[in-house]
């Protein structure tokens, strides 16, 4: 799984995998892209990236957290074109693409969907079993969403029911 916290100057990511009843972190970090370039230039630059990083970890899954307008419409609308390009490039990479919004991540984290970023990443460390929190935060709220993909995952295979064994009539 791939956790990608959008936007147009840094892009946080996390891939983890699920190692029997526990999480392992394979990488996390950022991709990032000179404030002083326009955005087009910035969005191609992050999709360069991008496309290197899908190119090396090869995931299955893509988890992109959701849009939310919070106060600046101008901010949304500019984070909105960074996650079309990622929705994007990870569709025609062939992963499945699943959208969560940060509130669902902090959610199933932490139990509380309005935690800040440091209780999030500082959770996320813990499950992971790593020393140390995953700087800079972009990168821990990317592995937030891998992971509650992770969870999510695990609880609707065990809310599948199997199939019934198959009934070979007797002859009495």
């Amino acid at each position: 799984m791939l956790g990608i916290d959008p936007g147009t100057q840094v892009v946080g990511y996390g891939a983890v995998v699920p190692k029997g009843a526990k999480i392992a972190m394979l990488a996390a970090g950022v991709m990032r892209a000179p404030a002083r370039q326009s955005p087009p230039i910035r969005l191609g630059l992050i999709l360069e990236q991008f496309e290197q990083l899908l190119a090396r970890l090869k995931p299955n899954v893509v988890v992109v957290e959701r849009a939310f307008v919070k106060d600046n419409t101008m901010t949304a609308l500019r984070i909105g074109e960074g996650r079309g390009m990622i929705l994007a490039a990870a569709s025609r990479f062939g992963a499945e693409v699943i959208e969560l919004t940060p509130a669902e991540a902090k959610k199933t984290i932490t139990g509380n969907g309005q935690a800040e970023k440091e209780q999030v990443a500082e959770l996320v460390a813990a499950e992971l079993g790593l020393s140390e929190v995953p700087q800079p935060l972009d990168a821990t709220d990317a592995l937030a969403l891998a992971v509650t993909h992770v969870h999510r995952a695990r609880v609707r295979s065990m809310l599948v029911e199997p199939d019934p064994p198959s009934v070979t009539p007797r002859t009495v």
